[in-house]
């Protein structure tokens, strides 16, 4: 299927590994050219190698803390007009209320939720002014399956659920489709942190967080590579009217009420 991407231009936030670096790969293959934004240079530099020389496209890397309003705006006016924003950066700490401490809750809100709503709302405007474009954010299923063990991240991603609704139900009347993905478990670095510490809440021991899977419905995480073609796909042409929703990518979980 031709996704009609070919001559884009997208920007990628949170792509130096993960998520964020699968769609690297995925828009890459499609012809677009890219923007990758992280802190982590070095990875970034070895993909826009691979990227360039497999690809014929352009890349370009923005390595920088990504941890507050200025810096997000700073990015903005750093990586100009596009036509794609994936909206992936962020890292909100695990674990229940009487651990997760003020501090550590308003760095995870300052870089995920603040983040996508600061870098949204300055692409928005540029978008608008252009007429068209397309804003993807990587959000999570905590936040439409409530989990006290994750009050954070469930609280944080269901306020982008909210935002992203609210916006993208508006957004075609400006040419813009704003829209989310909501993975559950994921193959990543952090999603193993994550289990570490749900692993510690229910059996009092880290080391046995592989034992979850097998509570999943499909008895293993998702592969970074199934969420980043959602994210494509929803970006594209191909799915020119939907916007204002949320896809959920878990394997089931939510649907069924778990939180695993």
């Amino acid at each position: 299927m031709d996704l009609q991407l070919r001559g884009k231009t997208a920007l990628i936030t949170g792509a130096s590994k993960g998520i964020g670096r699968a769609c690297a790969e995925v828009f890459a293959a499609e012809g677009c050219d890219l923007h990758l934004a992280a802190r982590s240079a070095a990875p970034m530099e070895e993909a826009k190698a691979s990227l360039e020389a497999r690809h014929g496209i352009r890349v370009t890397v923005h390595a920088r803390d990504l941890s507050d309003d200025r810096a997000m705006h700073a990015l903005a006016d750093a990586v100009g007009d596009v036509d794609i924003l994936v909206n992936n950066a962020g890292d909100i700490p695990a674990g229940p209320i009487d651990v997760v401490d003020d501090a550590a809750w308003r760095r995870g809100w300052d870089l995920k939720v603040f983040g996508y709503i600061s870098l949204t709302r300055a692409y928005y405007a540029r978008m608008k002014a252009r007429g068209h474009g397309v804003i993807v954010n990587d959000i999570g299923n905590s936040g439409e399956n409530f989990d006290a063990r994750y009050i954070a991240g469930s609280s944080g991603n269901a306020s982008l659920m909210a935002f992203t609704r609210a916006l993208g139900g508006t957004s075609l009347d400006d040419g813009i489709r704003v829209l989310g993905v909501n993975p559950g478990p994921v193959a990543t670095d952090r999603m193993i942190k994550l289990m570490k510490r749900r692993a510690t809440d229910w059996y009092g021991d880290d080391s046995r967080w592989e034992e979850l899977f097998d509570k999943y419905p499909g008895k293993r995480p998702a592969s970074v590579e199934e969420v980043a073609d959602l994210i494509l796909f929803l970006a594209s042409p191909r799915a020119a009217y939907i916007t204002g929703t949320i896809v959920t990518i878990d394997g089931g979980i939510a649907s069924r009420g778990s939180i695993i």
